[in-house]
């Protein structure tokens, strides 16, 4: 993600007293409560879809880019294989997916990232990319494409995040995004460091398309990673920071992907019913500059 968006692992866990324990959960339960409208719009939008009127439909081949009209969400014509997913974004609920939800008063810098799934030559896979070493914001580190939305993209509750999330993909790896099929939109989440608000936006990649690296000033490279390989036990650790916080992580095409990243994949697989029994004692430290 770009644009000063700081990773920060989702599932990251400290070590709290007991007072604190428990003076978080009366904390996360009121942000909870403060989410259920959110989540009723979320849910509708990842149930029924997204169609601004006056447009002709978006997804064809060589339909209108975003922004130029229309932009749905649909799930018609998906491989089987991405049937749990849809499912999992239709039904997730905000706090499964992290302890950071965005603030109750609204404010945070909305944004979003994509979650493009594809086919490869090992069957599904995940499109991420690598941060530029010359980021000040977490050098060299996997992510998904992603960024802060512009006043262009539209309304953040509803068409905003989806427009931004292409955008940024076509900028970032060169990606087309008229072959793009978004099917689903996952809860909105917080990155506290950063005071990032971010929607995950779900795709299919139903027309692919040459993938690159388009500024070597904020992307290092893009790559796929096959789904088997996210999946497999010995491509899974537990990343530690210095600073005690701790979250699931991936090793994987030569490359250590952690943080916001590697949380959001570690629970797409868990409520995927893809996740396989893994040795979360099998820990990678990172040091201060991670």
């Amino acid at each position: 993600m770009t644009r000063g968006t700081r990773d920060e692992s989702v599932a990251e866990t400290a070590t709290p007293t007991e007072r604190g324990q428990e003076q978080q959960q009366r904390r996360e339960q009121g942000r909870e409560r403060s989410h259920r409208e959110q989540g009723v719009q979320e849910q509708g939008v990842r149930e029924q879809g997204v169609r601004e009127q006056g447009h002709g439909p978006y997804g064809s081949p060589r339909g209108p880019r975003p922004g130029a009209g229309s932009i749905d969400l649909s799930a018609q014509g998906l491989p089987g294989w991405l049937d749990p997913v849809v499912e999992a974004a239709r039904t997730v609920r905000p706090s499964q997916l992290s302890r950071f939800l965005p603030p109750e008063d609204g404010g945070g810098r909305q944004s979003a990232v994509l979650i493009l799934f594809g086919e490869g030559p090992r069957g599904p896979e995940l499109l991420l990319m690598e941060r530029a070493g010359t980021l000040r914001s977490h050098p060299g580190q996997p992510s998904f494409p992603g960024g802060a939305l512009d006043p262009e993209d539209g309304d953040p509750h509803t068409t905003g995040p989806l427009r931004a999330a292409l955008r940024e993909a076509e900028e970032e790896t060169g990606l087309d995004p008229a072959g793009v099929q978004l099917f689903g939109v996952l809860p909105r989440l917080y990155i506290p460091v950063s005071g990032f608000v971010v929607t995950p936006v779900l795709g299919w990649w139903r027309a692919p398309s040459p993938v690159g690296v388009v500024d070597p000033a904020e992307t290092a490279r893009v790559f796929t990673v096959p789904v088997a390989d996210l999946t497999d036990p010995a491509h899974r650790v537990t990343v530690v920071h210095p600073a005690g916080f701790q979250g699931p992580a991936f090793t994987v095409e030569s490359a250590l992907v952690w943080g916001f990243t590697a949380g959001v994949i570690d629970r797409i697989l868990h409520f995927a019913g893809w996740e396989r029994p893994w040795d979360r004692a099998r820990q990678v430290p990172l040091d201060w500059s991670a």
